[in-house]
C-alpha cells in the first residue's frame, strides 16, 4: 500500500482528500502546515507521494518542497500541488522547486486519483 502525505492548512480539504485517498486504498499522513509536514518527513516516515497546498501560513508550499527535496530519501518522490492558484508563473516556480504535477482546487476525486496513478510508482 502506498502512503500519501497531505499538507494543507484547510481542515476541510485535509478531511475530504483524506477520505477520497483512504477509500481508494492509500494510507494517508496529514499535516496542517509545512513545518508539521517537514517534521514528519524528517522523522523518517516512508512516504510515496506528497500532495501539498501552495498558500499556507508560515512556510509556503514552494519553500516546503524545496526543503523536502534536500532530504536524500525524498529527492525523487513525486510531489503534487493541490491549490487554488492557476497562474503559469507559479506553476513554473513550483516545477523548478521540484513539483511533479499541479491540480487546481476544487479537483474532482477522478481527477485527483487519475493524476496520482500517473505519478506514483
Amino acid at each position: 500500500m502506498s502512503t500519501i502525505m497531505l499538507v494543507d492548512d484547510s481542515a476541510t480539504i485535509l478531511l475530504s482528500i483524506s477520505n477520497i485517498l483512504t477509500k481508494a486504498g492509500y494510507a494517508v499522513e496529514k499535516a496542517s502546515n509545512a513545518a508539521e509536514g517537514l517534521t514528519k518527513f524528517q522523522s523518517g516516515l516512508k512516504i510515496d507521494l506528497l500532495i501539498t497546498d501552495l498558500n499556507m501560513p508560515g512556510m509556503n508550499g514552494i519553500e516546503f518542497i524545496k526543503q523536502v527535496r534536500t532530504l536524500p530519501r525524498y529527492k525523487f518522490m513525486p510531489i503534487l500541488f493541490l491549490t487554488t492558484e492557476s497562474q503559469q508563473s507559479k506553476r513554473l516556480e513550483a516545477k523548478a522547486a521540484g513539483a511533479s504535477g499541479w491540480l487546481v482546487k476544487p479537483a474532482t476525486a477522478d481527477e485527483l486519483l487519475g493524476t496520482i496513478k500517473l505519478v506514483i510508482r
